[in-house]
């Protein structure tokens, strides 16, 4: 099979299409032909090192498919079942071996590249606003990268929950991708700066929750967009590592919350995955949740994936087709 395998860490020049055996599924696993993956930071930051594997490393922690082989052990899944998953290596690949527990199946109404674009950004948006921090009518949230692949599903259900978004963007294009999301206030972070901003915003108060994946270049000025006793909700590091910060800062600022949190403590047992994948996937079958894919790339163009998603050139998801 054709697959996305990287021999050391580096930049996109490190990913090379390879040949490799097709995968034995294990007694607890089944053998999937993979129709899409998704395509994320966490995959440039295993890539870099930024997030160390062990190597060689198939990429890709997201992706959808037709099960072909089931293991021994595997009492849930069928031959021919149309799953999806996230949180298990080998997406970038013409086939998968998946735990059993880690796949989902996929509801009427929702296809291979919806699936593929939903599992990781779409549970992550799911466990932000739900759990993390639970939005609740009346709340006013700021959300950075808010035309991104997470930025534009947490907007979505930010809005569900009954908040009023101020939402970060880089460009007029972006700016309307976000509004069309839902976004009440819009602020381009390249013209204005994004704490002066939401001050005016919200008459000098703050917001409740701050949700930043952007990182290094926002992280303390996120900070400074907080009300009393609010949350800043640091997942994501697209322009950085976040530098250490004295823990007594948060005191000075109002008694702030910092969390650092990852979808795979969110999911990590069947029931939580199983509860958080049917409302996203259900919420996109019924058109209540509104999916934004970008670009379908061959497998074999997946630098080209990763260098459009470091330079911040893509919009919505990108999605790699086996």
């Amino acid at each position: 099979m054709k697959a996305i395998q990287i021999q050391k860490n580096g930049g996109p020049e490190v990913m090379g299409l390879t040949e490799l055996p097709i995968p034995e599924a294990g007694e607890d696993q089944a053998l999937v032909k993979v129709k899409a993956a998704g395509v994320n930071f966490i995959d440039v930051y295993q890539r870099s090192g930024l997030y160390p594997v062990k190597l060689p490393y198939t990429l890709g922690l997201e992706g959808s498919g037709i099960v072909e082989k089931i293991g021994s052990a595997v009492e849930t899944l069928r031959v021919g079942d149309r799953v999806a998953w996230q949180g298990r290596s080998g997406g970038y690949a013409e086939y998968a071996a998946v735990p059993a527990d880690k796949l989902v199946k996929l509801p009427e109404g929702i296809d291979f590249p919806q699936a593929a674009a939903a599992m990781l950004q779409g549970m992550t948006a799911h466990y932000l606003a739900v759990d993390t921090y639970p939005i609740k009518k009346g709340d006013t949230v700021l959300i950075h990268a808010a035309a991104g692949g997470v930025g534009r599903l947490l907007v979505q259900i930010a809005k569900r929950r009954g908040a009023q978004v101020l939402a970060t963007v880089s460009t007029e294009q972006k700016a309307e991708l976000a509004r069309k999301a839902g976004a009440d206030e819009l602020i381009l972070y390249t013209q204005t700066d994004f704490v002066e901003e939401v001050k005016r915003l919200t008459g000098g108060t703050g917001v409740n929750a701050v949700y930043d994946s952007v990182g290094q270049t926002t992280f303390l000025k996120s900070l400074e967009c907080l009300s009393r006793r609010g949350i800043l909700v640091s997942f994501g590091q697209s322009s950085g590592k976040i530098d250490p910060i004295e823990p007594a800062i948060l005191g000075a600022k109002g008694s702030l919350y910092l969390t650092r949190p990852s979808l795979f403590h969110y999911v990590a047992d069947r029931q939580s995955l199983e509860r958080r994948a049917s409302e996203v996937l259900g919420w996109i079958a019924r058109g209540k949740l509104v999916l934004h894919i970008g670009e379908k790339l061959p497998l074999a163009e997946a630098a080209e994936a990763h260098r459009r998603l470091e330079a911040r050139k893509t919009v919505g998801k990108v999605l790699l087709i086996p």
